[in-house]
């Protein structure tokens, strides 16, 4: 097992490029007022608000965790908080991404949060990148910070945020949300365990809900967020006791935090003894997508591809063709929308109903966003669904791109 870290081996883990930079960073009079709070805490003061503004942290997602995480870390005085995210704000945010409001509806993301975090700290340097995290920027993204924060809400970044942060020997910190529940930790693959050494490979696609499948509730990013600007604010400073080596978990509902210890795998692929994973690389967002092209006039004939999308699918409807349209949501879902026609078959019930469906029947599945009716027809195709197919982006791209009546959520 990893031992708990005491306050003085905390101090010992030096962030020595940091070190260094802080030895020539002053605070002037408005700074001094500014953090008077943080100054007259012995563990900070002075020297530890130096360190905070020569410090640079990279953001990954500026989502439900991120948005806790900026405002925090930018008051605190952090001086450089670099921002990766390449999507636009959506009335769904408001609900839980709290550095936007409606005036930012339609703006890059990056955008909105760098003018937020600006009235916040209008000292803070903010480097916006509005792109994807990926293989072919991850590693030099992440030399230039001290600390990741990864905030991220699906399987293949968090894998590559931590296998560049093993790489550049950067500490991440990482948090998740799913429902009413959050979880945190720090991973620091040259002194303790990274991600790999709790998760090796990423779950097949649909067998975890992302948070848009599973839904959560607003303020439980609020929460994990700001425990993981802590975690930051702690390993640029050097104090306390880092969650390396813990699992923090916090149930919302209970309002109970459970920890449980991390041992360092030795046989992790990318940290341990022998690493194997010498080079970045991604993974799908989804897997077992097959790329056959369908054959015929109306796309229906011959082999049919694991996915379709919405056009095609309307374009069936429109000129009746036969076949079975199946919604894998949960039932208060399918009562918010639905798509006319749908059948509504769980995916937990799937197993016990899917003989009720005809095998020979073209067998169109839908869900949310993907995932769930994704795993569906991977099922179903092993049941000998020949002709099931999954409708890519579920039914929030139809209501996007074909029936805008159909209510978003």
């Amino acid at each position: 097992m990893i031992p708990r870290m005491g306050a003085a081996e905390a101090r010992a883990i030096e962030l020595d490029d940091l070190a260094r930079r802080a030895a020539g960073v002053t605070l002037d009079a408005e700074e001094t007022r500014r953090f008077g709070r943080h100054l007259t805490l012995p563990e900070v003061g002075l020297a530890g608000q130096r360190r905070l503004k020569a410090s640079r942290v990279l953001l990954v997602g500026a989502g439900g965790l991120g948005s806790p995480l900026g405002l925090y870390l930018a008051a605190a005085g952090v001086g450089t908080l670099g921002l990766v995210d390449d999507d636009r704000v959506e009335v769904s945010n408001l609900q839980r991404q709290v550095l936007y409001g409606e005036s930012d509806l339609g703006r890059a993301k990056v955008e909105a949060a760098s003018q937020r975090l600006w009235d916040v700290a209008p000292t803070v340097e903010i480097e916006p990148h509005g792109e994807r995290f990926t293989a072919a920027n991850a590693r030099e993204l992440v030399e230039r910070y001290d600390v990741v924060a990864d905030g991220s809400d699906n399987f293949p970044t968090r894998y590559l945020v931590n296998d560049a942060c093993v790489h550049a020997g950067r500490p991440e910190v990482w948090g998740a949300v799913e429902r009413f529940e959050g979880q945190l930790a720090v991973f620091w693959g040259g002194r303790g365990p990274c991600y790999r050494c709790l998760f090796p490979e990423p779950p097949p696609p649909g067998l975890v809900p992302s948070c848009a499948e599973a839904g959560v509730l607003g303020v439980v990013p609020g929460v994990v967020g700001a425990l993981m600007a802590g975690e930051v604010v702690k390993l640029l400073l050097g104090i306390g006791e880092p969650a390396l080596g813990r699992l923090l978990v916090f149930d919302a509902l209970r309002l109970r935090f459970r920890e449980l210890r991390l041992a360092k795998n030795p046989d992790c692929p990318i940290c341990g003894a022998a690493p194997r994973l010498t080079e970045l690389a991604e993974y799908a967002a989804a897997c077992n997508q097959e790329d056959e092209d369908m054959t015929g006039e109306d796309g229906i004939e011959g082999e049919v591809p694991f996915d379709v999308d919405v056009q095609q699918l309307k374009a069936w409807l429109d000129k009746g063709r036969d076949l079975v349209l199946i919604d894998v949501r949960e039932p208060h879902e399918h009562q918010i929308c639905r798509i006319d026609g749908s059948l509504l078959v769980p995916l937990a019930e799937l197993p016990r109903r899917w003989q009720e469906l005809d095998s020979d029947a073209l067998v169109v599945v839908h869900c949310h966003h993907g995932p769930r009716s994704s795993h569906a027809v991977q099922f179903l195709r092993r049941q000998g669904f020949a002709r099931a197919t999954n409708l890519a982006g579920g039914i929030e791209a139809w209501s996007l791109y074909v029936d805008p009546d159909v209510p978003r959520y």
